[in-house]
């Protein structure tokens, strides 16, 4: 069988262009609950109070065997989210600075990628976490084959690239349950080259994918 490949550079740009119906973060957070059973109190309190704006960068780095998406291994001591597959991105730092703004802002200054380096293709829908963010995740295409990321060890602890082929595989993602919020939730897992990708991470590349298919 043939190895399924990523769609073009023209192809995601059309992608993230076109008219889709917004989705409620919320929504599509309680459509992951096993069953679609009574929501717990625990759940409910967190959808019920105002959430913490965030924003991420999903980059598209140009390579010789094709386009690879960057991820960033977090900090051992960071209180949020330490250890785990990520993005480059963080809150959004004040109510005037936009999305788009805090994820090139969060990626110069974790992995050293100059804001003027990276071509904003668009954004994918709201993502609502577990821990509260309702994050903003921004796809954005680095070209010219050269950046080498300068992770800052006080956020990063690792970085590494994997080609958007790999993702475009059906059978790459593997939907799996977690018991949180005294709810049983659906969640996405990937595993490659030894790094597990999952939470809200792996939802970003699900939602991203997604997208894709229907090019």
């Amino acid at each position: 069988m043939a190895a399924v490949r990523a769609p073009s550079l023209a192809a995601i740009r059309r992608a993230l262009a076109a008219p889709r119906r917004a989705v409620d973060p919320r929504e599509r957070f309680v459509a992951n609950v096993e069953g679609g059973g009574e929501l717990s109190p625990e759940l409910r309190a967190l959808l019920e109070r105002p959430t913490r704006p965030a924003s991420v960068l999903l980059p598209l780095l140009e390579r010789p065997g094709g386009l690879t998406v960057l991820f960033t291994e977090r900090a051992a001591h960071l209180k949020d989210h330490a250890g785990q597959i990520s993005f480059p991105g963080g809150r959004i730092a004040h109510t005037g600075e936009t999305a788009v703004a805090a994820a090139l802002r969060e990626a110069r200054e974790e992995i050293g990628l100059a804001p003027g380096d990276v071509e904003v293709f668009g954004v994918l829908d709201d993502l609502l976490t577990g821990t509260g963010f309702l994050v903003k995740p921004v796809v954005g295409y680095v070209a010219g084959g050269a950046f080498v990321a300068r992770p800052d060890p006080t956020e990063v602890a690792s970085v590494f690239e994997v080609p958007l082929d790999f993702f475009c595989e059906p059978a790459t993602v593997t939907a799996i349950y977690r018991d949180r919020l005294g709810t049983r939730f659906r969640t996405y897992e990937i595993q490659h080259g030894g790094y597990r990708i999952w939470g809200a991470t792996a939802a970003i590349l699900v939602n991203f994918i997604d997208l894709l298919s229907h090019e």
